[in-house]
């Protein structure tokens, strides 16, 4: 399942009590959609890979008993977060991160909590709704398994996979450097090309490369340091796009004469990287400029250059060019 999916059926799923468990390679992005799809719930999150079994048991405690006898009892009191899903008044999300990494004791002490919903005869909130994610077994990241009774208190398991394209459209309003996010248009496939090793190095995924993006904004842009984001081969690749990056032509020059300034041809990753450019000068002001200089690129790169621009910048969907546009090229979207 794609992010974006996954996003919009776990706003449903929280709202409906549906329990899910999130399972893909690292680095893709599970905490942040389970965080973003919240929404305005409360959300407790859970980290059982760093708990002990009786976390999830609460605290022992005396308690004066009531009564002639005058003796004392223990019980497990509630606290923290588990006080938190006892004593919820609304809809609240407690997410359990890393439930594979957890060691098996551990996630045998969740199963009360998730199935039953209660711990020891304390009973959970209502109101409270669980879910959970977890690494794949296959890339090294500490997953050995998963029990299979603690699989099967869940209503269903997803597996999320990385799209270039839902990246992207989320880049534009992070902040991602230009041209990383160009980079990704032109080799899509790079964007989450995980290889378990044993090594100290790092794979391209899509927390790799935000971590490469923030290292071109600082300035910390020599090949070792990039090679360290996301792995030497991407480096090399992405080295040589931001040469063709840095030898586009003039835009402002573009808007200006958009019928007469040269267009490229021939090297696709000088197109990408212009068409990405450009995307970032869009203005409503300017848009009908913009979008005449696009008509004279080939199809697919006219395209990415208008959903770019209107992904950072919704409101040029409401402007007379834009709907020209749609009405002209009905096909691309059927």
């Amino acid at each position: 399942m794609k992010p974006a999916i996954l996003s919009q059926k776990l706003a449903t799923a929280f709202k409906s009590g549906i329990q899910l468990l999130i399972v893909s390679s690292p680095g893709i992005g599970k905490s942040a959609i389970v965080e973003q799809a919240v929404n305005n719930a409360a959300l407790v999150t859970m980290h059982p890979a760093v708990s002990d079994p009786t976390d999830f048991k609460g605290m022992p405690a005396v308690i004066k008993a009531i009564g002639k006898s005058g003796q004392s009892f223990a019980e497990f009191l509630p606290f923290g977060n588990l006080r938190k899903l006892v004593e919820a008044t609304e809809l609240t999300v407690c997410f359990i991160d890393d439930i594979g990494q957890a060691p098996h004791a551990v996630q045998a002490a969740l199963m009360q909590l998730i199935h039953a919903r209660e711990v020891d005869g304390t009973k959970i909130s209502d109101k409270v709704v669980f879910v959970g994610a977890t690494n794949d077994s296959s890339h090294m990241a500490g997953v050995a398994s998963i029990l299979e009774p603690v699989k099967s208190r869940w209503n269903s398991i997803i597996h999320l996979e990385a799209d270039a394209k839902g990246w992207r459209a989320w880049a534009l309003g992070a902040g991602i450097a230009p041209e990383v996010i160009a980079f990704i248009a032109f080799r899509p496939e790079l964007l989450n090309n995980f290889k378990a090793t044993r090594e100290l190095t790092n794979c391209p995924s899509p927390r790799t490369v935000e971590s490469l993006s923030k290292l071109i904004q600082a300035g910390l842009d020599d090949h070792e340091l990039i090679a360290g984001a996301v792995g030497e081969g991407f480096a090399i690749e992405f080295n040589a796009f931001r040469k063709v990056w840095k030898s586009i032509p003039d835009l402002d020059a573009i808007l200006a004469a958009p019928l007469s300034a040269p267009v490229p041809s021939g090297d696709p990753s000088l197109i990408v990287a212009l068409a990405c450019a450009l995307s970032y000068k869009a203005t409503k002001a300017n848009l009908p400029s913009f979008m005449a200089y696009l008509d004279r690129l080939p199809k697919e790169y006219e395209f990415l250059a208008l959903s770019d621009a209107t992904a950072r910048d919704p409101k040029l969907l409401s402007t007379k060019s834009y709907t020209d546009w749609t009405l002209a090229n009905q096909a691309m979207f059927a």
